[in-house]
């Protein structure tokens, strides 16, 4: 496991999209598994400046994401404000903006008659696409990967995930309180690919920024493994993982003093070869 430790978001954000960008340049057909959520945006809005000004091609690259809310759909006549779907958070954040192929895009469908049905054809899709090569993650406050709440089997696949009281109360001011909205309106339930399903991807990069994630971070990656944390997962993971923190998010590791030296002695010995522009 990789762990690099930058000053501030803008610094996670710029070294998560040289991975991505690294990828895809490498593998121009590459299955890219996204998140949502405040974390990515700045690590997207890079990739975004990276196609304009450098001519990162998203022509042939495919991308699933992680999670959908059930019972959400996307509605481009809605304001943004209003359509809290992810995958209009997808559209408004990344996909508009790049030539990434509409065919090549998969989120998980809120509005779909048989979730279950649903999530195992979501499975089948992903082994059809030749499985992810690169899986981009943030890292929920009770240390969650997607919509895997706590709790959740650390085997599970993509599944309907029921939402526990700190999401809600997350959502709720994160969004639906912004629109004038009760907590009768909020979906209570979403669709999320299983903690199985994440590692199964060839690579994982995990991003993670500000204080108020310390103490999970270090739960994740320095704690037990268990269902309670289910990000903590990662330390299972037999393909290449790299994890970028901010200094506030890495300030609850025990260990960040030897995560420092071991960067510092791969760049010394010219071992560094994921950043900037890193193979999937």
């Amino acid at each position: 496991m990789e762990i690099v430790i930058r000053e501030n978001y803008s610094q996670i954000s710029r070294y998560a999209a040289s991975i991505i960008a690294g990828c895809i340049r490498s593998k121009p057909n590459c299955v890219l598994g996204l998140a949502t959520g405040g974390t990515p945006i700045g690590t997207y809005q890079e990739l975004i400046r990276m196609h304009r000004e450098e001519g990162l091609d998203f022509s042939g690259v495919r991308t699933f994401n992680l999670d959908e809310y059930f019972g959400v759909g996307i509605d481009l006549a809605k304001s943004y404000q209003e359509d809290q779907s992810y995958a209009r958070f997808m559209y408004e954040e990344l996909f508009r903006h790049v030539n990434i192929r509409p065919e090549n895009v998969h989120i998980p469908d809120g509005l779909c008659p048989d979730p279950v049905k649903f999530c195992a054809e979501y499975e089948a899709e992903i082994r059809k696409a030749g499985g992810i090569d690169l899986q981009l993650l943030g890292l929920g406050g009770d240390g969650h990967w997607g919509f895997n709440e706590p709790g959740t089997s650390l085997a599970s696949r993509t599944h309907i995930q029921a939402l526990t009281r700190q999401t809600l109360d997350d959502n709720y001011e994160a969004f639906y309180r912004k629109m004038g909205a009760d907590r009768s309106q909020m979906p209570y339930f979403a669709i999320t690919m299983g903690i199985g399903t994440i590692l199964e991807a060839r690579s994982i990069l995990m991003i993670v920024n500000g204080i108020r994630k310390s103490i999970v971070v270090a739960q994740c990656l320095e704690g037990p493994v268990t269902s309670q944390i289910t990000a903590s997962a990662i330390q299972l993971f037999s393909g290449g993982i790299t994890v970028v923190l901010d200094e506030e998010a890495a300030s609850g590791l025990q260990h960040a003093d030897h995560y420092r030296h071991v960067e510092q002695l791969k760049v010394q010995y010219g071992l560094d070869k994921r950043a900037p522009g890193g193979r999937c």
